[in-house]
């Protein structure tokens, strides 16, 4: 399995600032394996280390922060004699032991020549609490689940990104049936490593199925494990309420469908957690599309994604042939997944801002807004060939952007006011904004 973000480490590795390492991402999204490989595959040697599984490692780092003294004992620990220039050390799980975030500070003044990649899945809820955290000595690296790009070269399909990648739109077009189909596959499977694994190798969607319902039910037992008891509650709740907010047509999250009554305040530490663990998305509207998007947030106004489809789709039981089929019982959560898969292929790029747009009175609404290279770019998703833009029309008329993209399962197609880009082809948007903001 390949996954795009090995190029970024070895550009890190080859870097002349290195820094230490933080990978970030969900429980699950593939965050050992990248490190283990990349270990493998360009460096003589490679020590892992699993801070939440060895407590020998936890007071390590509790006496003082000399580097020599920790780099003794991390060979004790694992057999092996260091070579700063052709070991990686692997910290995994590193929010287990605060103090080990710390050390990262004196591993770049003391010891830059050492090859140091973290992560850890609960790392964004441990940054937020008491961590003394080397701001300005670490680099950072989020890692999301496979994109589809990801997911054809996974399951054999790496004739299809050729194709893609090509950017010849009479040819891409007359596969179209064929990434239409994959791209139905991917709605129900997903990005998660071990589920796209599983499917590579037998096409069997009851075991993908199964192998979701792990993920969530360890996505679940984490709530319990390492959230503060006092608003575990109201995260699981927050939690199941996700289908049910993203079936409404207007996927806006409103908290009375957690519960009625409910208030925003009685919600944000739950909120922050899922969030900060990378479980979920929170998308916010903005007023006004103009540079700096975040200068217009309207934080009282949200979206909130899964952070994967698959899981979304194992999430709301949605079986194989309703979705493969396109069954019309399934229309009003299609848009939904549409949307959903979207927000998942622009969150792994690193270079998107991402937001949504909507009127203060009227119903028009732009389901996202992109920040990348000078360029704001409304993106409205039609689930189907539904070529209808009347939203898109509105905000043309209010805000006239350079462009504008509109993604649906229609073929590529140029015209003045807009680019109709279809859903498979996503990947190509970063190449399209690029020669247009030449």
């Amino acid at each position: 399995m390949r996954r795009t973000k090995s190029g970024e480490l070895i550009a890190w590795k080859n870097s002349a600032s290195r820094k230490p390492l933080i990978i970030r991402g969900a429980r699950q999204v593939g965050k050992t394996w990248l490190m283990k490989e990349f270990g493998r595959t360009q460096y003589a040697q490679t020590i892992y280390l699993n801070f939440e599984k060895s407590k020998r490692l936890s007071t390590l780092f509790t006496d003082d922060f000399d580097i020599k003294r920790v780099i003794v004992a991390l060979q004790a620990e694992s057999g092996l004699t260091i070579q700063a220039e052709n070991t990686l050390l692997i910290f995994d799980e590193i929010q287990a032991v605060p103090e080990a975030i710390t050390a990262l500070k004196y591993f770049q003044e003391d010891a830059p020549e050492y090859h140091i990649v973290a992560a850890g899945s609960l790392l964004g809820v441990a940054l937020h609490s008491n961590v003394s955290f080397p701001v300005g000595k670490v680099m950072f690296m989020d890692l999301h689940p496979l994109t589809f790009l990801e997911f054809l070269d996974a399951i054999g399909e790496s004739s299809l990104m050729t194709i893609l990648d090509s950017a010849d739109w009479k040819l891409i077009t007359t596969y179209k049936s064929k990434f239409i189909e994959r791209l139905r596959h991917y709605y129900y499977v997903g990005g998660m490593p071990e589920a796209v694994l599983r499917f590579s190798q037998n096409n069997n969607f009851k075991e993908v199925r199964v192998i979701q319902k792990h993920i969530l039910d360890a996505y679940e037992q984490d709530f319990s494990k390492h959230a503060p008891k006092e608003i575990v509650p109201r995260i699981r709740m927050i939690w199941n309420s996700i289908p049910a907010q993203l079936a409404k047509e207007n996927r806006k999250f409103i908290y009375g469908i957690i519960k009625e009554g409910s208030r925003a305040k009685d919600y944000e530490l739950a909120l922050s957690w899922l969030i900060g663990c990378g479980q979920v998305y929170r998308i916010s509207r903005v007023n006004k599309p103009a540079r700096p998007l975040k200068a217009y947030e309207d934080r009282s106004s949200f979206k909130i994604f899964l952070v994967d489809i698959g899981l979304l789709t194992a999430m709301g039981d949605i079986d194989a042939r309703t979705l493969l089929e396109g069954n019309t019982v399934f229309t009003e959560f299609k848009g939904a997944l549409t949307e959903q898969y979207v927000l998942q292929q622009l969150s792994s790029n690193c270079e998107y801002v991402v937001y949504y747009w909507s009127a203060e009175r009227s119903t028009a609404e732009i389901d996202f807004v992109v920040q990348t290279n000078g360029l704001i770019i409304p993106i409205e998703v039609k689930a189907e060939e539904n070529l209808q833009a009347k939203s898109l029309k509105v905000y043309m008329e209010k805000f006239s952007p350079s462009v504008s993209i509109r993604t649906s399962m229609s073929d590529f197609r140029k015209q003045e006011w807009m680019i109709n880009l279809p859903l498979y082809a996503l990947s190509r948007l970063n190449h399209l904004l690029r020669t247009l903001s030449h």
